[in-house]
């Protein structure tokens, strides 16, 4: 078999004898030559075929080279092809300054002719022809840029002794409320779709593992038809033992950002600013930490009022204490810290010299909530009473509890929704563009 060689690795090699495969993103055909511009999952190149309109008999290759200009004449946006050629340089080509000359085409597949979806069709109508949607450049790279970015979490972890784990999504209890919750029948009983892995990764910590991590999906039955959510979604979460308080937790948490994201600038930074307008910046550690009940005087100070005294930040109060770390201290990102134990769950530790706030923050990104985090509650006595007063049942959690009979060191971790985090280092406007299905309220296909 003819070796293929991706569009991308053609400008390294010397002008020749080439083989590429592809889609067709555009047919000029002209009375004399007859020009396609093929895209595979790299790039995108310009061919050429000098056309013959009739059969000529006293020309060698005649028919040949009138069969492959029917069939360029032929050709629908979207059909795949392979064409070997003889490539050639030339700067006056605007894709890359390089094009083949076309010897024999084949067509794999044909398409239909009318396109379902075009550039300016409805985000709805895109996500309804996704596999057509993901052809877009812009598509493919923001499934690199999240390669790049899961890739450079796993090193940071790997490189530090963590331990990957698999936990079950399929669970027997809820895994902390039974708000947003999936149930569903299992055999003889009920399940749960699990909407974190926290039980699991605590329970790594009684096991003597020390330091985890885990990316996998989690489910949340959230009617939430907002641009950021999402009821399946992939969630990036790690635990470690032996920390003093949730600030061991957000520094491991920034270090592995500043990783992530220099490894997308690195590698796909002049492809983001080509595609997206956007530089991509590291940035700089520490990140600002401000305690929850100061961001809310600060957000009023900015004109908005956080609708409940008693309530977490909403999204017009994480847009506002953003725009003030950016003018203040020209950062992207914010430790909120803090948080009330009344609006935090039972196993979140609370301050030793003021019990009703919790050793606890989220994390916020160009104005966006992308992560929780916290010290977590080790001392069994203290999870029972915490989660008595919550209104839990304490005979409900009794496997979760048992973790904690046995000896457990002090822990803590983080939550982290991987698309929101693509979604907002690409500025866009909807967490849709950059999962590769999304699932909500209304949408289970394709």
């Amino acid at each position: 078999m003819t070796e293929r060689i991706l569009i991308k690795n053609l400008s390294a090699r010397s002008d020749g004898p080439v083989t590429v495969s592809g889609w067709v993103e555009t047919v000029r055909d002209q009375k004399r030559v007859q020009f396609i511009v093929l895209r595979d999952e790299t790039a995108a190149l310009q061919l050429v075929n000098v056309a013959t309109r009739e059969l000529n008999e006293e020309e060698p290759d005649s028919a040949a080279k009138l069969a492959i200009t029917e069939a360029i004449s032929g050709l629908a946006h979207g059909s795949f092809i392979t064409v070997t050629g003889q490539l050639k340089k030339d700067e006056r080509v605007k894709l890359g300054g390089l094009e083949v000359l076309i010897e024999t085409l084949t067509v794999v597949s044909e398409a239909i002719p009318e396109t379902p979806i075009t550039h300016d069709s409805s985000l709805d109508k895109r996500m309804d022809w996704r596999f057509l949607d993901l052809r877009r450049p812009e598509q493919n790279l923001i499934f690199r840029i999240q390669s790049t970015f899961v890739h450079a979490l796993r090193t940071y972890w790997i490189e530090r002794d963590f331990i990957e784990v698999h936990t079950p999504k399929l669970m027997a209890s809820p895994s902390e409320s039974r708000a947003e919750l999936f149930e569903l029948d299992y055999f003889e009983g009920k399940a749960y779709l699990a909407q974190s892995p926290q039980f699991y990764k605590q329970m790594a910590q009684a096991a003597g593992f020390g330091k985890i991590f885990e990316i996998a999906p989690a489910f949340r039955a959230d009617p939430s038809f907002t641009s950021r959510h999402a009821t399946e979604f992939t969630s990036v979460d790690t635990e470690i033992s032996w920390i003093d308080s949730h600030e061991d937790v957000m520094r491991l948490h920034e270090e592995l950002m500043a990783a992530g994201i220099t490894a997308v600038r690195d590698k796909h930074g002049e492809a983001i600013k080509e595609l997206f307008g956007i530089n991509i910046e590291v940035p700089p550690l520490p990140f600002p930490r401000i305690p929850l009940e100061e961001a809310k005087r600060i957000v009023a100070e900015r004109g908005y009022e956080i609708p409940r005294s008693d309530a977490d930040m909403d999204p017009e109060g994480e847009r506002q204490i953003s725009a003030y770390v950016k003018e203040t201290y020209g950062h992207d990102f914010v430790f909120l810290t803090d948080y009330a134990s009344s609006i935090r769950p039972f196993y979140h530790m609370r301050h030793e010299d003021d019990p009703t706030l919790t050793k606890s923050y989220d994390l916020i990104y160009n104005g966006v909530e992308i992560a929780t985090g916290a010290q977590r509650e080790h001392r069994i006595d203290t999870l029972i009473a915490q989660a008595t007063e919550k209104g839990m049942d304490p005979a409900e959690l009794d496997f979760y509890l048992d973790f904690f009979r046995y000896g457990v060191p002090t822990h803590g971790g983080f939550g982290m929704g991987l698309s929101r985090v693509i979604m907002l280092m690409l500025q866009q406007t909807s967490i849709r563009e950059v999962i590769y299905l999304f699932r909500g309220p209304t949408r289970l296909t394709p």
